[in-house]
């Protein structure tokens, strides 16, 4: 299936975003171990994310099956496989889509050998699917790269309050999405973990029961990029989009998203200014103020695809870097991105495995291109947009988006989008 999408003259949208998935993730599995923990009924957050990501951790934490099949959830696998070492008793094979089963995920699984875990590779070494045979970790100290995906920083965190010595992690280099740990950490401390960084480069947990409690998830940064993407494009002072469920000092990484899109002409304003209060947000456009964007994805690769579309729909040079770990994302969104911006007729250099330049450099697009969206939600949404610079675009298997963002569709028809379906 394909989606023939035509973009408005203008835009005016009062938009109710999704929860956030990356709390709506960790509040789960944290609910999930602070019941075990108390020997309690689990208690499901409020506002969960409505995502495929999240459906899949409801499911396996609600009905724990001998298979658990997580699908394309990366988070998922990450968090589960921490989870499931933990579980004493209880024997697990935990897999996915032929995609995640070529996802790495040894960083993760030497990291819970070291503590102890009983974890075994049912197919290609270092990839899942996985035989975890839960049982009590005694913890300790532990060195982890901080280059590898904050995800598997995060699964070890969340596990340290149920380890008999806790934990004390060492982040070996560069340390990567430094904000989806800080994200992690206060998630951890709202159920009564004490866990802090002691120092720039060490977390230490102490071994501390969770404690379950009621608990709301705010609504998504990430999913709001791309409203923020549809100003930047459009850049006309008539059109506005207020979003729904957002809170100011927010302690989701893509927040900064309010931020980058400034220098592209987009002003944000807040209903309400008291910190982690849900309100309503105003995005209104003004002219562009940077002649060209150098940005540094290491804390917000969520983002990246976002603003290499808005950068070249809207003809602004860019250097973009920190982007390795967009490399083994849901497909390589390096790649995806090169490939696909081709066929729209722009020309993208990588650098390094971690940057994407672009100086103008243009070819023929295609006739009738069909944007490949890779089963990768955020090709779908970042793209899209674009169709306020072209007029009209193709894009197959739009379905992808119920990963994050499920009603994205529906939003961008409320907002005047027409979209057909097509064969």
């Amino acid at each position: 299936m394909k989606y023939i999408i035509q973009a408005p003259d203008n835009i005016h949208a009062d938009i109710s975003l999704p929860a956030s998935k990356s709390i709506s993730n960790r509040a789960l599995v944290i609910s999930a171990m602070a019941a075990a923990m108390q020997g309690e009924k689990l208690i499901l957050p409020d506002n969960l994310s409505d995502c495929d990501d999240t459906h899949v951790i409801v499911s396996a934490l609600r009905d724990m099956p001998e298979v658990i099949d997580i699908k394309a959830a990366g988070t998922a696998m990450r968090f589960m496989t921490a989870y499931l070492s933990i579980l004493p008793g209880h024997t697990h094979v935990l897999t996915g889509t032929e995609r995640m089963q070529h996802r790495p995920i040894s960083t993760l699984v030497d990291a819970l050998r070291h503590l102890g875990a009983e974890i075994e590779y049912l197919g290609e070494e270092g990839f899942p699917p996985l035989r975890i045979t839960g049982k009590k970790l005694r913890g300790g100290k532990l060195s982890v790269a901080g280059s590898v995906s904050s995800q598997y920083i995060s699964a070890l965190l969340m596990i340290g309050p149920t380890l008999s010595e806790g934990l004390h992690l060492t982040l070996e280099g560069n340390i990567v999405s430094r904000p989806y740990i800080d994200l992690t950490l206060s998630t951890m401390r709202d159920f009564g973990a004490s866990a802090e960084w002691s120092g720039v480069d060490s977390i230490h947990v102490e071994s501390k029961p969770y404690i379950p409690r009621e608990y709301f998830i705010e609504n998504d940064w990430s999913a709001a990029s791309y409203w923020y993407q549809m100003m930047a494009l459009y850049c006309n002072e008539d059109c506005h989009v207020y979003l729904l469920g957002l809170m100011d000092a927010s302690r989701q990484g893509d927040a900064q998203v309010k931020y980058i899109y400034s220098m592209l002409g987009v002003h944000t304003s807040f209903a309400v200014h008291e910190p982690l209060v849900p309100t309503k947000v105003s995005l209104l456009c003004y002219d562009r103020q940077v002649p060209r964007l150098d940005f540094d994805f290491t804390h917000q690769p969520d983002l990246a695809q976002t603003l290499i579309a808005t950068c070249l729909a809207c003809g602004l040079h860019f250097h973009f870097r920190g982007l390795a770990s967009l490399k083994i994302k849901e497909t390589d969104r390096i790649e995806a991105m090169k490939t696909e911006m081709r066929r729209l007729g722009y020309i993208l250099h990588d650098y390094n495995d971690s940057e994407l330049r672009w100086d103008g450099e243009r070819c023929e697009p295609e006739n009738a291109a069909v944007i490949q969206t890779y089963d990768d939600h955020r090709m779908a949404m970042a793209i899209a947009p674009m169709s306020i610079i072209l007029g009209s675009l193709t894009i197959a298997d739009p379905h992808v988006v119920s990963k994050s963002y499920p009603h994205f569709w529906d939003d961008l028809r409320k907002a005047g989008f027409i979209i057909k379906e097509c064969e």
